[in-house]
C-alpha cells in the first residue's frame, strides 16, 4: 500500500486582502477611542492632581495661569488688569470659565480669575490632571 500525497491543483499565489483592511480598520478604531480628547494647549502649566478628572470641551473660555503668574486667555498673554475685559472680548456666549492653572501658582491669582469670572457672571471650573497614585518628582 503506496500513499500519493502529490496534488495536481496549484499552490495559490494570491490571497483576500479583506482581512487585513478589518484589522487595519479596528486599530484605527482602537487608536481613536483610546486616544486623549482633551485639547492640548500650547502654554505649559502642572496641574494639580486630584481623584477625578473631567475632560474640558470648547464650550469654555479657557484661562491659564503660569507658575510665574502670567495669565493666557485664549493662549494670548494679558495683564492682570486687563483680564475681564480681555474675558469680555472672546466670550461669545460661552457662560463658563476653565482655569488651567499651574500648581505652583499662588492663590491670589487664582483669586483675580475667580473676581473676573464673578464680574461676568460665568461659572468657574478648575482643571486638574486625574491622579494616578504615582507621584510626580
Amino acid at each position: 500500500m503506496s500513499l500519493n500525497f502529490s496534488t495536481e491543483r496549484k499552490p495559490l499565489m494570491s490571497f483576500s486582502q479583506a482581512g487585513l483592511a478589518d484589522i487595519v480598520l479596528l486599530l484605527l478604531i482602537f487608536f481613536l477611542l483610546t486616544s486623549n480628547f482633551i485639547p492640548q494647549f500650547g502654554i505649559q502649566v502642572n496641574l494639580p492632581r486630584t481623584q477625578a478628572a473631567t475632560p474640558t470641551v470648547a464650550q469654555y473660555v479657557s484661562v491659564a495661569v503660569t507658575s510665574d503668574g502670567t495669565f493666557f486667555i485664549e493662549q494670548q498673554q494679558v495683564s492682570g488688569d486687563a483680564l475681564v475685559p480681555a474675558i469680555q472680548n472672546v466670550l461669545d456666549g460661552r457662560s463658563a470659565l476653565v482655569l488651567r492653572a499651574d500648581e505652583d501658582a499662588l492663590v491670589k491669582h487664582f483669586a483675580e480669575v475667580a473676581s473676573a469670572a464673578r464680574a461676568l457672571n460665568l461659572r468657574l471650573l478648575m482643571a486638574t490632571d486625574q491622579d494616578t497614585g504615582s507621584r510626580r518628582p
